[in-house]
């Protein structure tokens, strides 16, 4: 993650230009462990198209209440500060590229 997007704000980063994937995330939550390596390769995969940003739920209990994230690991979709995609659990990096290409496709579209 590159040091600007950590100086900036979450209604910053999530209102850019560029689409953001929210990792919502615990340290006891053991699939949230799986998680790193395969965000790790969705960014190898898409690289600069998307930022990837992880969000402890522990520490920032009020925007994963903002957000009804009531399952983690959960993952979150923004563009133009806008929800495209939220889905609860483990899902590989193939898996999110074809559903982030595919939601921001459609918002494009709409």
């Amino acid at each position: 993650m590159s040091t600007d997007i950590k100086q900036q704000s979450f209604s910053e980063i999530i209102n850019g230009d560029t689409p953001v994937l929210v990792d919502f995330y615990a340290d006891w939550c053991g699939p949230c462990r799986m998680v790193p390596p395969i965000l790790k390769e969705l960014k190898s995969r898409m690289g600069d198209a998307i930022h990837i940003i992880k969000i402890d739920t522990e520490k920032n209990p009020d925007v994963a209440i903002r957000y009804q994230v009531r399952g983690i690991p959960n993952f979150i979709l923004f563009k133009d500060g806008k929800v495209l995609w939220q889905q609860a659990g483990v899902v590989q990096a193939p898996q999110l590229e074809q559903i982030i290409t595919q939601k921001l496709q459609e918002y494009d579209n709409s």
